[in-house]
């Protein structure tokens, strides 16, 4: 299984566009939208290109493959005009990870892997829901990437699609039980 992973888009038709053509690119199983879709939110600078019409448009392109949750500055009305279900605080995605053998080749038997996708706003690093060791939590809201593990959990956070706070605009990809945090190029 391949999951895209992306969060805070903020509606930037800008960045938007440069996140499909890395789902266009990497041509996932599922793309999981950890939230703040389309609004900016008052916090917030406008991000470049802000035309949340034009966002979800892109993002209703891939609605039999999108699992999302809500984020902070999300609200019904997106859920008006978007095509898949994007208010639930969080999804579970469920994974089998090859088990490592004895001699430290994969066994024969894969063990699931429970990822938790929520926005970070609610539930997080801050507040891990109760979820067992080995699983993984996704989550954005900060607009800085992560990858870390404590106590057993392992965080991963895509950074941000159009406001980063770290720098660089960014998403994340799983696979074969791994993720790997990616940079966008714009235009």
């Amino acid at each position: 299984m391949k999951l895209l992973i992306a969060s805070d888009i903020h509606g930037s038709a800008y960045w938007c566009r440069a996140l499909m053509a890395q789902v266009e690119a990497e041509s996932p199983d599922t793309v999981v939208l950890l939230g703040d879709l389309l609004y900016h939110g008052p916090r917030n600078d406008l991000p470049r290109d802000y035309t949340p019409k034009e966002v979800l448009a892109m993002l209703n392109t891939l609605a039999d493959r999108v699992v999302a949750v809500r984020g902070n500055c999300d609200s019904e009305v997106d859920q008006m005009v978007l095509n898949f279900p994007c208010m639930a605080d969080y999804a579970i995605v469920m994974d089998a990870v090859p088990a490592e053998g004895a001699d430290g080749h994969p066994a024969p038997k894969a063990e699931p892997r429970l990822l938790f996708c929520t926005h970070g706003h609610l539930l997080g690093p801050q507040n891990v829901p109760p979820i067992a060791r080995g699983a993984a939590l996704l989550y954005g809201h900060t607009h800085v990437k992560e990858i870390a593990s404590r106590d057993g959990v392992l965080f991963v956070n895509p950074g941000s699609v159009s406001l980063p706070k770290d720098g660089s605009n960014s998403y994340a990809i799983y696979e074969n039980g791994t993720f790997e945090l990616r940079e966008l190029v714009g235009e």
